[in-house]
């Protein structure tokens, strides 16, 4: 087998496509929203292996992240919940989460809430 032949791993379809959000994924978010304070949103930008994500990030710190049909998808997503929205490769991750994640692996548990994306 030849080095370019091997099937992509990752967030790609068996066409080596990205995945793009789900249902799920949506529902999620949602979720997250109803259940923190201070939710902000921040929108990742689409990788070689990854379709757009919007990371949410509550008030204490907590976090997640799940794919979402692009940049104007993630936008959308956050001014239809009326969520302070950031474009994270302008502004950054903000500290509360770097704190948030610090604690949890002092605590000694893993530094990511839940399945990856």
């Amino acid at each position: 087998m030849g080095l370019f032949s091997r099937k992509q791993r990752g967030s790609t379809g068996g066409d080596g496509t990205l995945r793009g959000s789900s249902k799920e994924d949506v529902a999620h978010l949602e979720g997250f929203v109803a259940t923190h304070r201070g939710v902000e949103a921040f929108v990742e930008p689409r990788t070689t292996v990854t379709e757009t994500t919007l990371l949410l990030v509550a008030g204490d710190g907590e976090w997640t992240r799940r794919r979402i049909n692009g940049p104007q998808g993630a936008w959308d997503f956050a001014r239809k919940r009326s969520l302070p929205v950031y474009d994270v490769a302008i502004v950054g991750y903000p500290q509360r989460m770097r704190d948030w994640n610090a604690r949890r692996k002092a605590a000694g548990e893993s530094g990511r809430p839940g399945p990856s994306v």
